[in-house]
């Protein structure tokens, strides 16, 4: 088969490479949509280290095409997504509600529940390997198209996540900075969440324009105005939610400058290098804020209520696909995705 193989910091590309085997407790997926994630381009930077020789990628739909033992709920031929984050369901963490990080009670580091294109071989190939079968598999309704699931797998999850840790109340400001596809993801989860203002920030116009689709109110242009006093200024006070979605000091400074007093900050984004919590803004540490993280919520039982809400037109992520690629292009994709040229918010590719 085909696959994308990562061989170094800069160094990745299609090879050809043996189609893997299903062993106990797993399934052999055809993948027929796969895309590329910020994560990706962590590491074929080099900024988060992988093994070389590792196939990447980490969201993808596609049909059953073998099982190993001991798998049940699925079936051959069935079309099913794979969530980005794999738990096994049965250790500490997965049994303790932290399925996103399975595996951590055995000593393992952070983000042990994902495993494609981290720690195992990931989705931008033509098959794939899912662990744990039976607990991330989940079949997807005949009336939820490829495009729509396969943006369920990470990005969605994601972006609801941070609004879900961030215990959005009916009647909420929220506000949200960087509005990249899990930024997007996140204004439209606190929408569903019942916030009642929900302002975007980010400097680009398209992706403001485009969070006025998924669920904001407002949006500010961080280039052209004073954005922490325009939220003071619109809530009365300051928002009740700030939701970081980039990882960067910046962003997170201002996410917590916007805070009313309790106010809580969820942070989504992937930060690279010192992150420090200016005294002021924090209140000194008495100012009964809260500062929450989130990893990718993942299993069957998740993306099962993620394509619920699509089934029932409660939520629609195919916008978000702008740009179309086949897996022998997927270097373009990469150097697209990584320049954001041409307005590009995810990118659909097809083995």
């Amino acid at each position: 088969m085909l696959a994308n193989v990562f061989r170094g910091a800069g160094k990745f590309g299609i090879e050809e490479v043996p189609i893997p085997m299903a062993g106990p407790g797993e399934a052999l997926m055809r993948v027929t949509l796969t895309t590329v994630c910020g994560s990706d381009l962590h590491i074929v930077r080099g900024e988060h280290p992988v093994r070389p020789g590792l196939i990447i990628g980490h969201e993808a739909v596609g049909v059953v095409h073998a099982l190993g033992a001991g798998v049940h709920g699925v079936e051959l031929g069935q079309r099913v997504l794979a969530s980005a984050i794999t738990p096994c369901g049965q250790c500490r963490a997965c049994l303790s509600s932290h399925a996103s990080q399975c595996g951590g009670d055995a000593g393992y580091r952070a983000l042990g529940g994902w495993r494609f294109g981290n720690t195992i071989n990931g989705s931008q190939a033509e098959y794939v390997v899912v662990p744990d079968a039976t607990a991330n598999l989940a079949a997807i309704p005949e009336s939820v198209s490829d495009e729509q699931a396969l943006l369920l797998a990470d990005i969605t999850s994601t972006g609801f996540a941070g609004a879900e840790a961030a215990n959005i109340r009916i009647g909420d400001a929220v506000v949200v900075f960087a509005l990249g596809p899990i930024g997007l993801c996140a204004a439209a989860g606190a929408r569903l969440q019942g916030a009642a203002l929900i302002i975007g920030v980010d400097p680009d116009p398209l992706r403001r324009a485009t969070a006025l689709r998924f669920g904001a109110d407002l949006v500010f242009d961080p280039d052209s105005v004073d954005v922490v006093a325009e939220v003071h200024r619109v809530t009365g006070g300051g928002a009740d939610v700030a939701i970081e979605a980039l990882g960067t000091q910046a962003t997170f400074e201002a996410a917590l400058r916007c805070l009313r007093p309790a106010g809580t900050l969820s942070s989504l984004g992937v930060y690279t290098g010192k992150l420090a919590i200016p005294m002021d803004a924090f209140a000194s540490g008495i100012g009964d804020a809260r500062i929450v993280t989130s990893l990718c919520p993942g299993g069957k039982e998740r993306m099962r209520r993620l394509l619920e809400l699509v089934r029932h037109g409660h939520f629609d992520p195919a916008p978000l696909i702008t740009h179309r690629y086949r897996l022998g292009e997927i270097a373009a994709a990469y150097e697209l995705f990584g320049e954001h040229r041409d307005g590009v918010l995810k990118i659909a590719i097809t083995p």
